[in-house]
């Protein structure tokens, strides 16, 4: 579903930046590796993107795999943490912020924080999209389709004798559905009203995972 959600993610930034008539300043929150970076780059010729990720193996990777992007003037990086990076730039200086499960890794707090911050970023009209793992306020539903999600890993994971990467990712889950990391949907889109964002939308679900809009 990552992939996937990657490449929804670049299709609602190109569909934003496709109608405006100038080149768009795209903020991307959580590069990794660059999936998304690439997707998002894709999506339009005429967008820049700053890429920003505070883990340096994996931007590492990205910087290696996005290098003639970012030699063509279109990609630059930085190794800062989310708000961190987001306070370093201007009021209203950036058209789209977007991003792929890298906000349900923050804690309650620090989230609240960053979405403030993407809100002051972003100029009038401007863009927040965010793929991620958005937990249902349905408890039992939520409950069912974290249980499928790991019953889906199990199956991929041991068929290709990868237990390390089970292991992994397991340890993560448990983060991630802690009561502190827990990205509820009715709390996250009350988070982003109350910030100013109008236009919310969930706009797809896939079981714990949704794409999110919202516009400044």
């Amino acid at each position: 579903m990552s992939t996937e959600m990657s490449r929804l993610v670049g299709l609602e930034v190109g569909e934003y930046c496709q109608l405006k008539p100038e080149p768009q300043w795209v903020v991307e929150l959580g590069g990794g590796t660059g999936i998304t970076t690439l997707s998002i780059l894709s999506a339009d010729e005429r967008l820049r993107v700053l890429s920003v990720d505070s883990e340096p193996t994996m931007q590492s990777q990205a910087k290696q795999s996005l290098q003639t992007w970012a030699d063509s003037g279109r990609l630059e990086f930085s190794g800062q943490d989310a708000l961190s990076a987001l306070r370093m730039l201007n009021n209203e200086s950036v058209d789209v912020v977007a991003s792929a499960y890298t906000l349900h890794n923050f804690e309650a707090d620090y989230r609240r924080q960053v979405i403030s911050e993407i809100y002051r970023v972003l100029k009038s009209g401007g863009l927040f999209v965010n793929g991620d793992r958005y937990a249902l306020d349905d408890v039992g539903a939520h409950t069912r389709g974290t249980q499928a999600e790991v019953a889906g890993y199990f199956k991929v994971l041991t068929q290709i004798n990868r237990l390390d990467l089970l292991e992994q990712w397991i340890i993560h889950l448990f983060n991630d559905e802690s009561e502190n990391h827990l990205m509820r949907e009715s709390v996250a889109l009350r988070q982003l009203s109350e910030a100013g964002f109008d236009g919310i939308r969930i706009k797809l679900r896939h079981q714990v995972n949704a794409l999110l809009t919202a516009n400044k």
